[in-house]
């Protein structure tokens, strides 16, 4: 135990003794921004002048705990005058009693004398109750009653027991703030002082809090060590104490490819006004404002509703915000509490993006019309957002150590305050239980206040189950591609030629001159003095040898560090040019990059080959070849195809729900850059361009942010989930060869857990003809349905949760969601081929068609599934109408004995038609074998 420790303990039915063993430890105690006139006091008494109701007493101890040779001081004691009790102060409760406190002359001579260690105005007034006095001068005293359950939050200096410190999310239940605390800021901070193991040595200037949430959640953010949270979890008033987690980050043709044409203006373009006067929240790496695609040249007055702030800082004066991007703030501190203070020579406290990121999503989202772009001459034309005129809120979140969750609920805290109407979101990380998920959760505070969520599905493609961001009341959105490439093909000198792609702009190779090819691998002699094969073939930092490739092109296998930073590399090592080869994981996906130097990327296929020509090459007969850069090719069949990076389903937290919900133009995306940056995204590349083309889901994202936007300033009573909703049941799978979309990373044909609902058609989205709306109640007892205690509900949504009547009345699946997905566990297949599993889907469309309308049911059933729907014809009376129906799914158990472990995925599709409308939904059918 620290020697500063403070310990309390009730010591009669009205009397509080709190010991501070060093003046020190008072100190660092009643040390706090709400207290800061107490940092130089010592505890003493407040002399009294008529009955008291708080009485400070200099008690007698052992000389052992008196010692002034070890620094200790006395312990003071609390008489109030009524019955006190710990659970009575942990709650404000007035107490139950009332008893004269005791009042001898030789004891007030004492008290007065001590009177002057305080000044005259921290002195509690004659008559004030416990509760209310003094509150700078009792907090340290109530603290340590109040919450004891949480004692042992670590405020510094490792924790207890040595524990290393984290940061941890902290919700609570707002009602069940004491009286005693003015505030919900005090109350949480007395929580972490009073359970604090240390001497509060190792707090931050300005307290232990890192932030506080009151708009999309309830509750702060602080570091304590892991055992001081799962106390604090007990604690009265504490919904759930949730770890941080570090996220990381996951044009001009896109418009033209989903039908968005500004002259003459589509039909969602003109009937919304291009989005005017919807206000979207980037969450991201903050923006860069000087950029021509945030000009506010001919938009109106800022909304009046808009309540946000322009937060200035270094490159970011406060006229940076205009009638375009209105708003701007930084959230930095949880960061900086795992990392330490920023490095200002290399980040700026501001919300000005040194990265591109965000500057690149903000413009894909909601960016003005800019004449001409291009990126070193490729992509040439105008560019545009998805919203050209919709309004803009920069929240920088991310720094250069990631994207950390108390930052990023505080952003999402922020913009419900100011008021945003969507929240486009290109930050991914793990998936866990989702009263665990920092961003599930501030995504569903948003969603309550009608913010729809648009959030990146993640990179981790082509592999299964890697989809992230997987809440239900979240848009997630996958990457495909646009019927654009920008080819730069291998020309081998055995007359081979592979194909690739880059955006390089520089000097280009010498035309009709074949270069040395070198493949860095194990055994080829390219590796640095110190550096083995494995880090050579990757073009690792310091990996090549320069003698050894010196003037020619080297072979690259893609992995480890970053694309660009392997042609820095090369580059550095005085190689001509670079081939990155693909992986067998990548496949076949080929992602364009801006390199340092001339470069191209080639599939895995390609690659394989590239190295066996280099490998039956001798020193008579090198291997040679050729980079052929070609600029921009448009009208590429086929397109769209799923992008190789884009997360894949199933769902890993409820496969109940289908994920990605769907895709957008994510590949090879052109969008703003800032002035700062080179396109390379790395320090040595010195080049400046206005936009740049990227590439992920991050690029995805903010597609569908600007598309609802434009749907949300349509149909202004529209809720988060009507506008989802649109967006998928008007989602197509057919690609421009009118074949079913792809998968890019092998070429064979994509299903719903590549694509979830399908790739976003925007023009069919505006008139959908019927919508599945979801209320929060709804999420509530799908959360009931998942099993999740009341507690695990709470933590989420704020509310409490009678479970009962949800899971009588069904499942997790029976969520009104657009798509349907059940899963069933095949216990043995050989037992009984003929054995079937069953399960029904309960849904509720709601009629937006405008009028009377009948929609009959059309069913493609997944292979060896039955599937019915009852009733097949709903007959809408009026616009707004709902109508509900029942879907009923028996599958067969396959023929053939699964593998432990294996499933099978069968797919399908419900479609209601009006002949005006089509509403399709996808089915899909898991079957899972036992891992034994």
């Amino acid at each position: 135990m620290s020697r500063d420790r403070q310990a309390a303990t009730i010591t009669g039915t009205h009397t509080v003794t709190v010991a501070a063993r060093t003046n020190k430890g008072w100190e660092r105690l009643i040390q706090s921004p709400y207290m800061a006139r107490l940092a130089h006091a010592r505890v003493g008494p407040s002399p009294p002048s008529s009955p008291l109701a708080v009485e400070w007493r200099p008690v007698q101890s052992s000389p052992a705990a008196t010692s002034t040779a070890h620094g200790h001081a006395d312990p003071v004691t609390v008489h109030t005058t009524t019955t006190t009790t710990a659970s009575g102060l942990a709650s404000g409760r007035p107490p139950p009693t009332s008893t004269p406190a005791a009042s001898l002359p030789k004891e007030q001579e004492e008290e007065a004398a001590l009177a002057s260690r305080f000044p005259p105005s921290l002195r509690c007034r004659p008559l004030v109750p416990i509760r209310h006095c003094a509150m700078a001068l009792m907090l340290p005293l109530v603290v340590v009653v109040v919450l004891a359950a949480a004692a042992g939050v670590s405020a510094g200096g490792g924790g207890r027991g040595g524990e290393e410190e984290r940061t941890y999310i902290v919700r609570v239940d707002a009602d069940a703030k004491p009286s005693v605390y003015p505030t919900h800021a005090h109350w949480y901070e007395a929580a972490v002082m009073s359970a604090s193991a240390g001497d509060g040595a190792g707090w931050p200037e300005g307290g232990p809090l890192i932030h506080t949430y009151s708009a999309a959640f309830h509750g702060f953010s602080a570091r304590m060590s892991p055992a001081a949270a799962a106390e604090l979890a007990a604690a009265p008033g504490v919904a759930a104490v949730v770890p941080e987690r570090v996220r990381r980050l996951a044009t001009t043709r896109s418009p033209r490819f989903l039908g968005l044409l500004s002259s003459p203006p589509s039909a969602l373009l003109a009937d919304s006004d291009f989005g005017s006067d919807l206000v979207i929240a980037v969450v991201d790496t903050g923006i860069f404002p000087a950029h021509r695609s945030f000009h506010d040249q001919g938009l109106g007055p800022v909304p009046p509703r808009w309540r946000g702030v322009c937060a200035s800082g270094p490159g970011f004066p406060p006229s940076s915000c205009n009638r375009k991007l209105v708003g701007a703030r930084f959230f930095s501190k949880g960061y900086e509490a795992t990392s330490g203070r920023m490095n200002e020579t290399a980040e700026v406290r501001s919300p000005l993006d040194t990265d591109g990121h965000g500057t690149h999503t903000a413009s894909i989202a909601a960016g003005r019309y800019v004449f001409p772009a291009s990126t070193l001459g490729y992509a040439r034309g105008v560019a545009a957002g998805m919203a050209p005129k919709a309004r803009l809120a920069a929240y920088k979140v991310c720094w250069t150590g990631g994207c950390f969750d108390s930052d990023i609920l505080a952003a999402f805290d922020a913009a419900v305050a100011d008021g945003v109407d969507v929240v486009s979101l290109s930050v991914g990380g793990v998936v866990v239980p989702y009263y665990l998920d920092a961003i599930a959760i501030g995504a569903f505070g948003a969603t309550e206040a009608g913010i729809l969520v648009s959030a990146s599905a993640g990179n981790g493609g082509p592999g299964g189950v890697t989809v992230t961001n997987v809440a239900p009341w979240m848009a997630t959105v996958g990457a495909g591609s646009m019927d654009r490439a920008f080819p730069a093909n291998v020309r081998l000198g055995d007359g081979q030629v592979l194909d690739g792609v880059s955006v390089y702009g520089g000097p280009g190779l010498e035309p009709g001159k074949m270069y040395e090819l070198v493949y860095a691998g194990a055994g080829s002699g390219m590796a640095s003095s110190s550096a083995d094969g494995y880090s050579a073939s990757m073009c690792l930092d310091g990996s090549l040898d320069p003698a050894a490739v010196r003037g020619k092109i080297v072979v690259c296998d893609r992995g480890v560090n970053s694309r660009a930073a392997k042609g820095d590399v090369v580059h550095r090592a005085g190689g001509i040019g670079m081939v990155l080869a693909n992986g067998a994981f990548d496949g076949e996906g080929l992602v364009a990059d801006c390199h340092v130097l001339p470069a191209t990327a080639v599939g895995a296929a390609a690659g394989e080959k590239l190295r066996k020509y280099i490998a039956s090459s001798t020193k008579q007969r090198p291997a040679t070849g050729t980079i052929l850069f070609e600029g921009t090719h448009l009208g590429v069949h086929p397109a769209p195809v799923v992008a190789a990076f884009s997360a894949r389903g199933p769902n890993p937290q409820s496969p109940e729900i289908l994920k990605p919900d769907l895709i957008a133009p994510g590949l090879n995306i052109l969008a703003a850059w800032p002035s700062g940056v080179g396109p390379a995204g790395i320090a040595s590349d010195g080049r400046r361009t206005e936009f740049n083309i990227l590439s992920g889901t991050s690029m995805a994202c903010p597609h569908v942010s600007g598309l609802a936007a434009l749907l949300k300033a349509a149909h202004p009573t529209w809720s988060p989930a009507a506008i989802k909703s649109a967006l998928m049941t008007t989602a197509y799978v057919r690609d421009n060869s009118n074949g079913t979309m792809v998968d890019e990373s092998t070429g064979a044909v994509a299903d719903v857990f590549d694509f979830g609902a399908g790739h976003v058609d925007p023009m069919r989205a505006m008139d959908p003809g019927l919508v599945y709306d979801i209320a929060p109640s709804d999420y509530v007892n799908f959360l009931c349905n998942l099993n999740y205690t009341e507690q695990n509900i709470r933590a989420i949504t704020r509310r409490q949760a009678d479970c009962r009547g949800a899971r009588r009345a069904g499942h997790a699946g029976n969520l009104n969601y657009p798509s349907l997905s059940a899963t069933f566990a095949v216990a043995d297949a050989e037992a009984s081929s003929a054995k079937a599993m069953r399960t029904h889907f309960i849904r509720t469309a709601t009629n937006v068609g405008g009028g009377r309308a009948v929609y009959r049911a059309a069913v493609r059933a997944p292979e060896g599934c039955n599937v019915t729907v009852q009733p097949a014809r709903l007959a809408f009376r009026r616009d707004g109408q709902k109508l509900s129906f029942t879907v009923r799914v028996e599958a067969t158990a396959p023929a053939k004995k699964m593998e432990p472990g294996s499933s099978e995925v069968r797919s399908g599709a419900l479609t209601w038609s009006d002949g005006r409308h089509t509403v399709r939904s996808p089915i899909v059918v898991t079957l899972q074998a036992p891992l034994q």
